[in-house]
Protein backbone atom coordinates (compact mmCIF):
# COMPACT_ATOMS: atom_id res chain seq x y z
CA UNK A 1 0.00 0.00 0.00
CA UNK A 2 1.34 3.23 -1.19
CA UNK A 3 1.87 5.67 1.88
CA UNK A 4 -1.06 9.37 1.09
CA UNK A 5 2.06 11.73 1.75
CA UNK A 6 3.89 10.01 -1.23
CA UNK A 7 0.85 10.26 -3.55
CA UNK A 8 -0.17 13.99 -2.25
CA UNK A 9 3.54 14.79 -3.22
CA UNK A 10 3.39 13.27 -6.68
CA UNK A 11 0.01 15.13 -7.47
CA UNK A 12 1.43 18.41 -6.31
CA UNK A 13 4.80 17.93 -8.23
CA UNK A 14 2.52 17.08 -11.51
CA UNK A 15 0.05 20.28 -10.62
CA UNK A 16 3.06 22.30 -9.95
CA UNK A 17 4.77 21.49 -13.59
CA UNK A 18 1.08 21.97 -14.98
CA UNK A 19 0.62 24.81 -13.56
CA UNK A 20 3.46 26.44 -14.43
CA UNK A 21 2.09 26.00 -18.34
CA UNK A 22 -1.16 27.05 -17.41
CA UNK A 23 -2.64 23.60 -17.69
CA UNK A 24 -3.45 20.25 -14.62
CA UNK A 25 -0.40 18.71 -15.54
CA UNK A 26 -2.59 15.15 -16.58
CA UNK A 27 -0.48 14.12 -19.78
CA UNK A 28 2.38 14.09 -16.88
CA UNK A 29 0.17 12.27 -14.29
CA UNK A 30 -0.08 9.41 -16.48
CA UNK A 31 3.16 8.09 -16.92
CA UNK A 32 3.60 8.48 -12.95
CA UNK A 33 0.37 6.19 -12.48
CA UNK A 34 1.92 3.96 -14.70
CA UNK A 35 5.95 4.05 -13.45
CA UNK A 36 5.83 5.12 -9.85
CA UNK A 37 2.67 3.70 -8.93
CA UNK A 38 2.76 1.04 -11.27
CA UNK A 39 -1.11 0.76 -12.90
CA UNK A 40 -1.70 -1.13 -15.81
CA UNK A 41 -2.76 1.03 -18.72
CA UNK A 42 -6.16 0.94 -18.53
CA UNK A 43 -6.36 1.32 -14.84
CA UNK A 44 -3.97 4.81 -15.20
CA UNK A 45 -5.92 5.69 -17.67
CA UNK A 46 -9.30 5.72 -15.80
CA UNK A 47 -7.59 7.07 -12.38
CA UNK A 48 -6.22 9.93 -14.52
CA UNK A 49 -9.47 10.19 -15.60
CA UNK A 50 -11.16 10.64 -12.26
CA UNK A 51 -8.24 12.71 -11.09
CA UNK A 52 -8.46 15.32 -13.66
CA UNK A 53 -12.19 15.41 -13.40
CA UNK A 54 -11.88 16.91 -9.71
CA UNK A 55 -9.10 19.07 -10.42
CA UNK A 56 -10.66 20.60 -13.85
CA UNK A 57 -14.37 20.94 -11.43
CA UNK A 58 -12.28 22.54 -8.50
CA UNK A 59 -10.68 24.85 -11.36
CA UNK A 60 -13.71 26.35 -12.77
CA UNK A 61 -15.09 28.91 -9.62
CA UNK A 62 -10.88 29.97 -9.43
CA UNK A 63 -11.27 30.37 -13.09
CA UNK A 64 -14.41 32.73 -12.97
CA UNK A 65 -12.95 34.92 -11.10
CA UNK A 66 -10.43 35.42 -13.81
CA UNK A 67 -12.67 35.89 -16.88
CA UNK A 68 -16.43 36.94 -15.90
CA UNK A 69 -18.98 34.11 -16.30
CA UNK A 70 -20.90 36.30 -19.01
CA UNK A 71 -17.73 36.48 -21.57
CA UNK A 72 -17.50 32.75 -21.19
CA UNK A 73 -21.03 32.19 -22.10
CA UNK A 74 -21.31 34.55 -24.81
CA UNK A 75 -19.24 32.41 -27.06
CA UNK A 76 -21.97 29.18 -26.74
CA UNK A 77 -21.62 28.67 -30.74
CA UNK A 78 -17.99 28.15 -30.42
CA UNK A 79 -18.62 25.94 -27.31
CA UNK A 80 -21.20 23.79 -29.02
CA UNK A 81 -19.29 23.39 -31.96
CA UNK A 82 -16.72 21.51 -30.11
CA UNK A 83 -18.69 19.96 -27.88
CA UNK A 84 -20.68 18.63 -30.92
CA UNK A 85 -17.38 16.77 -31.89
CA UNK A 86 -15.66 16.18 -28.74
CA UNK A 87 -18.47 14.43 -27.16
CA UNK A 88 -18.65 12.00 -30.00
CA UNK A 89 -14.61 11.60 -29.42
CA UNK A 90 -14.75 10.99 -26.03
CA UNK A 91 -17.68 8.00 -26.08
CA UNK A 92 -15.64 6.23 -28.91
CA UNK A 93 -12.52 6.76 -27.67
CA UNK A 94 -13.15 5.38 -24.01
CA UNK A 95 -14.60 2.09 -26.45
CA UNK A 96 -11.49 1.55 -27.76
CA UNK A 97 -9.64 1.94 -24.72
CA UNK A 98 -11.40 -0.82 -23.05
CA UNK A 99 -11.30 -3.04 -26.31
CA UNK A 100 -7.59 -2.73 -27.13
CA UNK A 101 -5.30 -4.89 -26.23
CA UNK A 102 -2.60 -3.98 -23.14
CA UNK A 103 0.14 -3.76 -25.19
CA UNK A 104 -1.59 -2.12 -27.99
CA UNK A 105 -2.91 0.76 -25.56
CA UNK A 106 0.80 0.98 -24.41
CA UNK A 107 2.37 2.04 -27.89
CA UNK A 108 -0.99 4.22 -28.09
CA UNK A 109 -0.47 5.83 -25.03
CA UNK A 110 3.39 5.94 -26.01
CA UNK A 111 2.30 7.76 -29.07
CA UNK A 112 0.10 10.66 -27.55
CA UNK A 113 2.83 11.17 -25.12
CA UNK A 114 5.07 12.55 -28.25
CA UNK A 115 2.17 14.42 -29.98
CA UNK A 116 1.14 15.81 -26.80
CA UNK A 117 5.19 16.90 -26.12
CA UNK A 118 4.89 18.27 -30.31
CA UNK A 119 1.59 20.63 -29.49
CA UNK A 120 3.68 22.06 -25.96
CA UNK A 121 6.70 22.69 -27.90
CA UNK A 122 4.74 24.40 -31.19
CA UNK A 123 2.23 26.34 -29.12
CA UNK A 124 5.06 28.17 -26.80
CA UNK A 125 7.63 28.35 -29.25
CA UNK A 126 5.12 30.05 -32.21
CA UNK A 127 3.48 33.01 -31.46
CA UNK A 128 -0.26 32.00 -30.30
CA UNK A 129 -2.34 35.27 -32.06
CA UNK A 130 -6.11 35.39 -32.09
CA UNK A 131 -6.78 34.99 -35.74
CA UNK A 132 -9.48 32.87 -37.39
CA UNK A 133 -7.73 30.50 -39.86
CA UNK A 134 -11.36 30.26 -41.55
CA UNK A 135 -14.49 31.53 -41.26
CA UNK A 136 -18.29 30.10 -42.16
CA UNK A 137 -19.23 26.27 -42.84
CA UNK A 138 -15.46 25.54 -43.11
CA UNK A 139 -15.03 26.82 -39.60
CA UNK A 140 -17.63 24.70 -38.28
CA UNK A 141 -16.88 22.00 -40.20
CA UNK A 142 -13.36 22.34 -38.69
CA UNK A 143 -14.78 22.53 -35.34
CA UNK A 144 -16.42 19.56 -35.09
CA UNK A 145 -13.57 17.51 -37.18
CA UNK A 146 -11.20 19.15 -33.93
CA UNK A 147 -13.35 18.52 -30.92
CA UNK A 148 -13.76 14.94 -32.52
CA UNK A 149 -10.34 14.18 -32.26
CA UNK A 150 -9.74 16.69 -28.68
CA UNK A 151 -12.11 14.03 -27.38
CA UNK A 152 -10.68 11.03 -28.73
CA UNK A 153 -7.38 11.86 -27.40
CA UNK A 154 -8.40 13.12 -23.94
CA UNK A 155 -10.24 9.69 -23.20
CA UNK A 156 -7.46 7.80 -24.04
CA UNK A 157 -5.46 9.53 -22.14
CA UNK A 158 -7.52 10.73 -19.12
CA UNK A 159 -6.47 13.87 -19.55
CA UNK A 160 -8.88 17.41 -19.75
CA UNK A 161 -7.66 18.26 -23.22
CA UNK A 162 -6.64 21.63 -22.53
CA UNK A 163 -3.42 21.18 -24.10
CA UNK A 164 -5.13 21.04 -27.65
CA UNK A 165 -8.12 23.20 -27.10
CA UNK A 166 -6.60 26.46 -26.27
CA UNK A 167 -4.52 25.96 -29.54
CA UNK A 168 -7.18 25.23 -31.23
CA UNK A 169 -9.49 27.87 -29.96
CA UNK A 170 -6.80 30.71 -30.74
CA UNK A 171 -6.24 29.63 -33.92
CA UNK A 172 -9.54 28.14 -35.25
CA UNK A 173 -11.70 30.56 -33.69
CA UNK A 174 -9.61 33.56 -33.04
CA UNK A 175 -9.97 33.42 -29.18
CA UNK A 176 -8.25 35.39 -26.73
CA UNK A 177 -5.34 33.23 -24.90
CA UNK A 178 -7.12 34.10 -21.73
CA UNK A 179 -10.95 33.82 -22.27
CA UNK A 180 -9.60 30.24 -24.53
CA UNK A 181 -8.06 28.79 -21.31
CA UNK A 182 -12.04 29.28 -19.24
CA UNK A 183 -13.70 28.26 -22.67
CA UNK A 184 -11.60 25.25 -22.78
CA UNK A 185 -12.33 24.42 -18.88
CA UNK A 186 -16.51 24.96 -20.34
CA UNK A 187 -15.70 22.18 -23.08
CA UNK A 188 -13.48 19.78 -21.34
CA UNK A 189 -15.86 18.84 -17.94
CA UNK A 190 -18.66 17.23 -20.26
CA UNK A 191 -16.31 15.93 -22.43
CA UNK A 192 -14.71 14.35 -19.37
CA UNK A 193 -18.29 13.18 -17.75
CA UNK A 194 -19.00 11.24 -21.18
CA UNK A 195 -15.33 9.69 -21.63
CA UNK A 196 -16.28 8.91 -17.86
CA UNK A 197 -19.73 7.36 -18.24
CA UNK A 198 -18.37 5.08 -21.09
CA UNK A 199 -15.67 3.60 -18.71
CA UNK A 200 -17.96 3.22 -16.10
CA UNK A 201 -19.80 0.33 -18.38
CA UNK A 202 -16.82 -1.37 -18.31
CA UNK A 203 -15.63 -3.98 -15.87
CA UNK A 204 -12.09 -2.31 -15.47
CA UNK A 205 -14.15 0.64 -14.28
CA UNK A 206 -13.67 -1.21 -10.60
CA UNK A 207 -9.87 0.15 -10.42
CA UNK A 208 -11.99 3.68 -9.07
CA UNK A 209 -13.46 1.78 -6.30
CA UNK A 210 -10.19 -0.34 -5.03
CA UNK A 211 -8.40 2.74 -5.20
CA UNK A 212 -11.10 5.74 -3.96
CA UNK A 213 -8.36 7.14 -1.23
CA UNK A 214 -5.35 7.45 -4.39
CA UNK A 215 -7.71 8.96 -6.25
CA UNK A 216 -8.82 11.70 -3.36
CA UNK A 217 -4.94 12.36 -2.47
CA UNK A 218 -3.67 12.95 -5.84
CA UNK A 219 -6.50 15.19 -6.98
CA UNK A 220 -5.70 16.91 -3.16
CA UNK A 221 -1.46 17.14 -4.38
CA UNK A 222 -2.69 18.13 -8.03
CA UNK A 223 -5.35 21.08 -6.93
CA UNK A 224 -1.98 22.20 -4.09
CA UNK A 225 -0.22 21.92 -6.82
CA UNK A 226 -1.54 23.17 -9.92
CA UNK A 227 -2.14 26.79 -7.57
CA UNK A 228 1.27 26.90 -6.52
CA UNK A 229 2.40 26.46 -10.41
CA UNK A 230 0.25 29.36 -11.40
CA UNK A 231 1.88 31.62 -9.39
CA UNK A 232 5.34 30.61 -10.25
CA UNK A 233 3.48 31.03 -13.85
CA UNK A 234 6.64 33.49 -15.49
CA UNK A 235 8.70 33.33 -13.01
CA UNK A 236 10.75 30.33 -13.96
CA UNK A 237 12.08 31.30 -17.56
CA UNK A 238 10.16 29.25 -20.31
CA UNK A 239 13.43 28.82 -22.49
CA UNK A 240 14.25 26.67 -19.75
CA UNK A 241 10.81 25.13 -18.94
CA UNK A 242 9.82 24.21 -21.98
CA UNK A 243 12.70 21.91 -23.39
CA UNK A 244 12.50 20.17 -19.89
CA UNK A 245 8.79 19.35 -19.73
CA UNK A 246 9.43 18.52 -23.44
CA UNK A 247 12.25 15.98 -22.71
CA UNK A 248 9.99 14.77 -19.71
CA UNK A 249 7.09 13.41 -21.90
CA UNK A 250 9.29 12.51 -24.70
CA UNK A 251 11.70 10.22 -22.07
CA UNK A 252 7.73 8.95 -20.34
CA UNK A 253 6.70 7.98 -23.60
CA UNK A 254 10.05 5.63 -24.16
CA UNK A 255 9.16 3.85 -20.75
CA UNK A 256 5.36 3.87 -21.27
CA UNK A 257 6.39 2.33 -24.45
CA UNK A 258 8.56 -0.31 -23.22
CA UNK A 259 5.93 -1.32 -20.51
CA UNK A 260 3.93 -2.87 -23.66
Amino acid sequence: MVGWPRIVLAGAAVGIVGGLIGLGGAEFRLPLLIGMFGFAALDAVILNKATSLIVVATALPFRAGTVPLDQVLAEWPIILNLLAGSLLGAWIGAGLAVRMKSRTLYRVLAGLLVLIAAVLALSHITTLSPAALVTGPAQIVAGLVAGFGIGIVASLMGVAGGELLIPTLVLLFGIDLKLAGSLSLAISLPTMLVGFARYSRDDSFTVLARNQGFVLFMALGSVIGVAVGGQLLGIVPEVVLLPVLVAILLVSSVKVWRHG
